[in-house]
């Protein structure tokens, strides 16, 4: 759910970092700036995930950051522009290795690396899912543009390989964009309801073993109903 580069609308952390503020010269961005940043988006991710935009404060931010106010606004010049950074960082994580899909690619090996990488970061960074789906639910108030152009755009740009994939008969004919969206929703159900996942299952959390065999499952069901072959593990 990405473009490459910086999203429109969606401005990458450090370029708050390194623009000059009026009559000030540019900041300069260095390894405590960067260690700094990423201890508040963290704690940003965490108060947004919990309260949502509107019920998140930026000293609520700075207490869990156990960070000065002030630091927070020296980074970020509002709490929009904050939330708008965690976007951006979510988006590009979860689907930078597949803006580079080709033509020529096989599409088994890229279908099952999406779903085995969506899943892995279901796990690994739950909080980003459930952070997205709080946006969406409430109407992407924040993102709204973002999805209508560039996510769109990316959707488009994703099918039309798969139509080519479809037309040269390497994968059964299937709606591209819906196939799309089942990825999407199969991998980061395991995220943003993972109470429920797990009281059912009779876990407490997930362990890389169930990561594993939830991967594996979602693998076999889309790939075979893709007309797929399931490859190999990647080591």
């Amino acid at each position: 759910m990405s473009t490459k580069g910086s999203v429109k609308g969606l401005p990458k952390a450090k370029a708050e970092v390194i623009a000059p503020k009026r009559g000030r010269p540019a900041r300069k961005e260095t390894a405590t700036n960067k260690e700094q940043q990423q201890k508040i988006l963290d704690a940003a991710e965490k108060e947004f995930a919990k309260y949502g935009f509107n019920g998140t404060s930026i000293q609520q931010i700075a207490d869990r950051a156990e960070l000065p106010k002030a630091n927070i606004h020296y980074y970020f010049a509002s709490k929009e522009k904050l939330y708008l950074a965690l976007f951006d960082n979510i988006i590009h994580l979860w689907n930078d290795h597949l803006d580079e899909v080709r033509v020529d690619d096989d599409p088994a090996e890229v279908l099952a690396r999406f779903i085995r990488k969506k899943v892995e970061l279901s796990y690994s960074h739950p909080l980003s899912s459930k952070l997205f789906a709080m946006e969406i639910i409430q109407g992407a108030p924040h993102i709204r543009k973002y999805i209508k152009s560039e996510m769109r755009t990316w959707v488009r740009n994703k099918a039309a390989v798969i139509e080519e994939w479809i037309r040269k008969k390497r994968m059964k004919a299937v709606d591209p964009v819906h196939l799309i969206f089942l990825i999407w929703s199969s991998t980061q159900h395991y995220a943003d309801f993972d109470t429920q996942v797990l009281t059912i299952m009779n876990r407490a959390e997930y362990e890389r073993e169930m990561i594993d065999e939830i991967s594996d499952f979602l693998c076999e069901i889309i790939l075979t109903g893709c007309g797929l072959k399931v490859p190999a593990k990647p080591r």
